[in-house]
């Protein structure tokens, strides 16, 4: 759903430009509350993970293909400020590197695939887990459907700018049932791919799922025939090795570098949802070519490089490298701004003098 230049106009391109920015500003703030010892590590990884899952475009229907948005998997996994954050570094090095996505549509890009799929997919989820019995399957379950809802919603919030700002003059009755249809459509493959991954981290680390704090099932006690919750236990400091998640890090970044740089190869070739909507509906007879298109990395391969399966393996690797180091810049900029904002400071009340100054002279 990645919006190329041309299809929405310049006023509305720029409101949603301020609508971005305000968003980032806001979750840059809200990431420093979610970003910790355990999360840190893992946002610049799940950035990584979404730009190499992206490239791996799977068949739909009627010649057309969908990828992974990755805003409910964000969300879920290292909570919807960070999550926010996860999905925009990744538009942004998509759009200035791969020329995927418009620069001047950067605004629009944000909005609808960062921000959008991140705030209803994490507002679906939670309200799932609330009123679901607690557990491992409960967090996987709410998973698949929030990410499921999270597809259609964005496709809906394209088709509401398009018709405050399109630039060509398509039904918009026609652009709606189209893109609600086809990404109905691709929501089930956002949905398999977001529960296999949130299940398989919470299997071996449920402590690194942000969406499962606090989720864990209380013991109970039949105490004169009726079930009541034991007392909690005293926490006990869990061993070195159960804490350290350098296995989880390492296993995700070599299945980042395997999807991108191998498996992307075989993706489906066919035009994604929007592409073919576009095509089919007329949107795209203003589109704009990318400012980005003589990126060495264009269209996700290196120039220079003839041999199609090297070019775009090693464009993926070169994205995934460059995803995690510029997210883990971030992501580590917020959280020692965090450990900023909560070190120790100074007591002293304004208008006191210190100690020294009240000393006299004998």
């Amino acid at each position: 759903m990645h919006v190329p230049d041309g299809f929405i106009n310049a006023p509305t391109s720029a409101v949603t430009g301020v609508v971005a920015a305000g968003a980032i500003a806001v979750s840059l703030r809200g990431a420093r509350r979610e970003l910790d010892e355990r999360t840190a590590p893992l946002a610049g990884l799940v950035a990584a993970f979404i730009f190499a899952v992206q490239m791996l475009n799977f068949p739909v229907a009627a010649g057309t293909s969908g990828h992974l948005l990755g805003g409910a998997l964000a969300a879920i996994l290292v909570g919807p400020f960070t999550g926010v954050l996860c999905v925009s570094v990744v538009l942004l090095m998509q759009g200035i590197l791969f020329a995927d996505g418009g620069l001047t549509a950067l605004g629009v890009n944000i909005t609808d695939m960062a921000i959008v799929t991140t705030v209803v997919a994490y507002a679906l989820f939670r309200g799932l887990v609330k009123v679901l019995p607690r557990g491992r399957r409960t967090v996987t379950v709410a998973s698949f459907v929030a990410a499921l809802i999270s597809v259609p919603a964005a496709a809906v919030a394209f088709t509401l700018m398009y018709w405050i700002g399109g630039t060509t003059d398509v039904s918009i009755g026609k652009v709606a049932s189209a893109m609600i249809g086809v990404h109905v459509l691709i929501g089930i493959g956002e949905a398999v791919i977001t529960a296999l991954t949130v299940g398989a981290v919470i299997a071996v680390r449920p402590d690194l799922v942000y969406g499962a704090r606090g989720l864990r099932q209380k013991l109970q006690l039949r105490v004169d025939g009726e079930l009541v919750d034991a007392p909690d236990a005293e926490p006990t400091p869990a061993p070195v090795a159960a804490r350290s998640h350098r296995k989880v890090w390492i296993t995700g970044l070599v299945t980042s570098l395997v999807l991108a740089g191998f498996v992307s190869f075989y993706a489906s070739a066919n035009p994604d949802g929007l592409e073919k909507v576009a095509t089919d509906k007329g949107i795209d007879k203003k589109a704009k070519e990318h400012a980005s298109s003589d990126s060495p990395l264009a269209d996700y391969g290196v120039s220079d490089i003839t041999n199609a399966r090297l070019s775009g393996g090693l464009a993926g690797v070169i994205g995934v490298g460059v995803t995690i180091v510029a997210g883990s810049a971030v992501f580590w900029g917020v959280r020692r701004r965090r450990a900023d904002d909560t070190s120790p400071t100074s007591t002293t009340v304004p208008g006191d003098l210190p100690p020294a100054a009240h000393s006299t002279k004998d």
